[in-house]
Order: structure tokens, then C-alpha cells, then sequence
């Protein structure tokens, strides 16, 4: 079946399930577990960033690799211009813009006076679906704009 021949319903589904996989990807570093990442791929997914030949592949790899994270980093993602391109009836790609503020040594409980972004780049992801549930595939990061995640000066609460 080519694309161009998707029922248009099940088209506008596949790419709503397929941003929402994006979204939740976000939400997880920033908000959630980050180790539970991996749940959002397919059992042989893999995370790649070719700029410095970094690939993470099997979920029991990306859970060590995203739960590794440091417990007092900050961060929030922002992601934008998602464009999910439906190429089967279990087959995706997208491509997402994202900008990433984030910092180590954060206190819970604390303001961060606001900063320019760590990282400005885009995603490109390939899907497929599993048992009736869309899964990352492939997750490929391209940074444009990038740099060294800042450390933070302790919080002396005594000040």
C-alpha cells in the first residue's frame, strides 16, 4: 500500500500517535523517569548523535544510558516544527526542531535565573508499529547550536 493510498482518518492518527511518542520522549527526560526513555522504542531501537560517533541500541542500553543522567540536573526541552511523514500503515519518519535549557547542580526548590539553551538542533526519528502501538525506531540528534552544560555554584541556604 503507498502511502497516498492511507485512509485519511488513519493517516491523521498514525501522526498524532507518533507525536505524542515525541512528546512523551520530552516529558520523560524532563519531567519523568528518564530511564523509562527506552519503553518509548522498539525492543531493537537505538538513540544515535554521529557528531561524535555516540549510538545507544536495545532498550536494556538506552535504559543504563538515560537513567545514567545526574540526579541534580534541570532541563527542559522544547520541541517544535513536528512533521511526521506517514510512509505505511505501521511506518513513520519525523523531523523535530528542539531547544534544550539545562543545567547540573540544581536544588530542588530553587529558581535558575533564566540562560541561553545547552542545545539547538532537530531530531530525525523513524517509527513503527508494534501490536497496534507506534515506537521509536531510530532517534538521530543533529545539533546546529551547542555547548557544555553549565554547572551550577552550591546554594548556601544559611545566606
Amino acid at each position: 500500500m503507498a502511502p497516498h493510498d492511507l485512509d485519511p482518518s488513519e493517516r491523521l492518527l498514525a501522526e498524532r500517535a507518533c507525536e505524542r511518542v515525541i512528546l512523551e520522549f520530552v516529558r520523560r527526560l524532563d519531567l519523568g523517569d528518564p530511564s523509562t526513555v527506552c519503553d518509548l522504542f522498539t525492543p531493537d531501537g537505538s538513540w544515535e548523535w554521529p557528531h561524535d560517533s555516540r549510538r545507544v541500541e536495545g532498550r536494556e542500553a538506552l535504559r543504563a544510558y538515560f537513567g545514567s543522567r545526574p540526579a541534580d540536573r534541570l532541563s527542559r526541552r522544547i520541541c517544535t516544527n513536528i512533521l511526521v511523514t506517514v510512509d505505511s500503515p505501521d511506518t513513520a519518519t519525523a523531523t523535530t526542531y528542539f531547544a534544550t535549557y539545562r543545567v547540573d547542580g540544581h536544588t530542588e526548590g530553587t529558581f535558575v535565573t533564566p540562560r541561553l539553551p545547552a542545545n539547538i538542533g532537530h531530531y530525525e526519528d523513524t517509527f513503527r508499529r508494534v501490536e497496534g502501538t507506534w515506537l521509536l525506531t531510530t532517534r538521530t540528534l543533529h545539533l546546529a547550536f551547542g555547548g557544555p552544560t553549565e554547572r551550577l555554584a552550591p546554594v548556601d541556604r544559611d545566606a
